[in-house]
């Protein structure tokens, strides 16, 4: 029995050597005495051995921590488990190979070479499941009120610069890294930091926002800090814990952190550095555990230089840096946002959702957005109320989007003209062909209001050529 086992083992580990080798999972093979009969080289590599000398050694002389003989034993797999090899700890999973009801030997895989890693693909996993629910939810079913509102599949949009953005959320989310987002005022920083929670970890745990420029500077420590009762006149019976023992274990997000004033500035450092609060008119500080998010519209190293903001905070709070990128360089998600928030309008009021015409989306796509995404939703948002007979004209957009559009039409009548005339009076054949084509592309992203795939297959040319094109011409 025992020869027939081994030359089974010997078989299979031979046909599948290769492959098991050229795996970035580390794989072990035991026999039914728990010696290595094979160990691929990527985990042989890790172990600092040598994969032919190891063979016939027990597991336990050459993996730490190892249950592969357990496995054996006990013929029950262990699934994601974690184990700790050369200081790190694994995930590793371990399986008994069994021959006509007998345990004749186990392999063992590390898939994950230790907890960070597991942790980044667990939030890789949630933004997936997130997508997929927000997708297949009923828009109807009123969700349940949590500490963090908002989702990754929340954010709307298909843009190269949207995808990047949400690939760096998910990748940052796993860790308790401190984030501070960047961005122009209404670009979604909150959202996004609502996001990072529910990716986390700490998901379960609080999600505390604190505004930093809407709390009054006399206000602002016992806010964050709390207060003992009796430690200033009105103080509260019983005292108030502040935002950061609320927060405790789970995440803070201080938002706009630029605006927060230099000796509230001192306070939260100490705060950082120490891990621990002390409440107004209390004697003895108390521990907090919490992850910290911070975002600003306001250039901090600008700031610095002022001496309005603290060095040594900008470089605790500036460990990952997270930009946001402006409404109008992410011009093909406009479309879908407008429709977003129409849609959401319509939800809320139960009234049917008004279009938008060609005209009005072109001014739409064409605007330079000062305000981005939160300016786009109030101008949604009002043309909604005012739409008659289910359409939005360009009319019922305010003043500023209907007046820039009006600009950008008198350029383009003035470059169609100098087109026309150019054959016979001023321009190369090239210049020509160049303003040809710019005014073909804006056509062709009007008309598709915003959708490069559908724009590209209107002009019969590839989406990665109407990229090019898009560059060329400075309209990405």
């Amino acid at each position: 029995m025992k020869t027939s086992s081994t030359s089974k083992l010997r078989q299979a580990a031979d046909t599948y050597r290769t492959i098991l080798d050229a795996l970035e999972e580390w794989v072990v093979v035991v026999d039914h005495n728990a010696r290595i009969f094979f160990l691929n080289r990527p985990y042989a590599r890790f172990l600092g051995v040598n994969a032919d000398d190891v063979k016939g050694k027990k597991v336990t002389d050459v993996i730490e921590n190892t249950r592969m003989h357990i496995t054996i034993e006990k013929g029950v797999a262990e699934r994601l488990s974690i184990q700790k090899i050369r200081g790190s700890n694994m995930i590793a999973s371990r399986f008994p190979i069994t021959d006509q009801g007998k345990v004749i030997g186990a392999v063992g895989t590390v898939i994950f070479h230790d907890t960070y890693e597991w942790k980044r693909i667990n939030s890789h996993i949630k933004a997936l499941l997130a997508e997929h629910e927000f997708r297949a939810q009923d828009k109807n079913t009123p969700e349940l009120p949590t500490s963090s509102h908002y989702r990754l599949a929340d954010i709307v949009g298909d843009s190269k610069a949207i995808k990047e953005l949400n690939q760096t959320i998910t990748q940052v989310a796993s860790g308790d890294v401190t984030v501070l987002l960047r961005g122009e005022s209404g670009t979604g920083k909150e959202l996004y930091a609502h996001a990072i929670h529910q990716l986390s970890e700490r998901a379960d745990a609080p999600f505390i926002k604190v505004n930093c420029a809407a709390i009054p500077e006399n206000l602002l420590e016992s806010e964050l800090f709390g207060y003992e009762e009796g430690a200033f006149t009105g103080a509260k019976k019983g005292g108030k814990a502040g935002k950061f023992q609320l927060a405790h274990g789970g995440t803070l997000f201080l938002d706009e952190i630029g605006d927060l004033p230099l000796s509230m500035q001192a306070k939260l450092l100490r705060v950082l550095q120490e891990r621990e609060v002390e409440a107004v008119g209390s004697t003895s500080p108390s521990p907090v555990n919490i992850r910290l998010i911070t975002a600003t519209h306001r250039p901090l190293e600008t700031l610095i230089k002022e001496g309005k903001f603290r060095e040594d905070l900008y470089y605790r709070i500036n460990v990952v840096n997270v930009s946001l990128p402006p409404l109008r360089e992410r011009q093909e998600d406009i479309a879908k946002l407008a429709e977003h928030f129409l849609q959401a309008l319509s939800r809320r009021t139960g009234r049917r959702a008004p279009k938008l015409t060609a005209q009005a989306m072109t001014a739409l796509l064409e605007y330079h957005w000062p305000g981005n995404i939160r300016e786009l939703e109030n101008i949604m948002e009002a043309a909604f109320f005012t739409a008659q007979d289910r359409k939005i004209p360009l009319p019922l957009l305010p003043s500023n989007v209907r007046n820039h559009a009006q600009l950008e039409s008198s350029v383009e009548q003035s470059n169609d003209s100098a087109t026309t005339s150019v054959y016979t009076t001023t321009g190369t054949l090239k210049e020509q062909m160049d303003r040809a084509e710019k005014t073909a592309i804006k056509q062709a992203l009007s008309q598709a209001f915003g959708n490069r795939t559908l724009a590209a297959k209107q002009l019969g040319i590839s989406k990665s050529t109407l990229y090019e094109k898009l560059s060329k011409h400075q309209l990405a």
